[in-house]
């Protein structure tokens, strides 16, 4: 058994699978996923899990060197909360929803969280540690 880290087995698999500039997308309830994206859902309810829980845990496994978001989520929760965590989100790229939507099919995976948050959405980018 794990010690420390996110115990959800799907995802820690998913994780462990990573190379560098692999996509995962972070998504809300609400986000039309790929059906042929490989998705963990950790949706319970709507707010459980939410968007920044996820988030943090996924930046304490991995190292990122950049991440996409939509214009329209700067104004958000989640825009906020994004810009709060720069540092380990390395370099920002900024869409439009539509453009941003049309980047999801390139994805290595998504995880759907309870976020019912309009805009809470953001594809990050695997990087290296060394």
């Amino acid at each position: 058994m794990k010690r420390t880290g996110i115990a959800h087995a799907e995802l820690s698999r998913q994780i462990a699978l990573l190379g560098h500039t692999d996509r995962i997308v972070v998504a809300d309830m609400g986000l039309p996923l790929p059906r042929s994206l490989p998705v963990v859902d950790l949706a319970l309810v709507p707010g459980t899990v939410g968007f920044t829980p996820v988030l943090d845990a996924l930046l304490d496994e991995i190292v990122v060197q950049g991440h996409v978001m939509a214009i329209e989520s700067l104004g958000g929760t989640a825009g906020a909360w994004l810009d709060a965590r720069d540092t380990r989100l390395g370099e920002r790229q900024l869409l439009s929803h539509e453009e941003f939507k049309a980047e999801l099919p390139h994805a290595t995976f998504a995880v759907r969280t309870g976020e019912a948050t309009p805009y809470a959405n953001v594809i990050l980018e695997c990087g290296v540690p060394f």
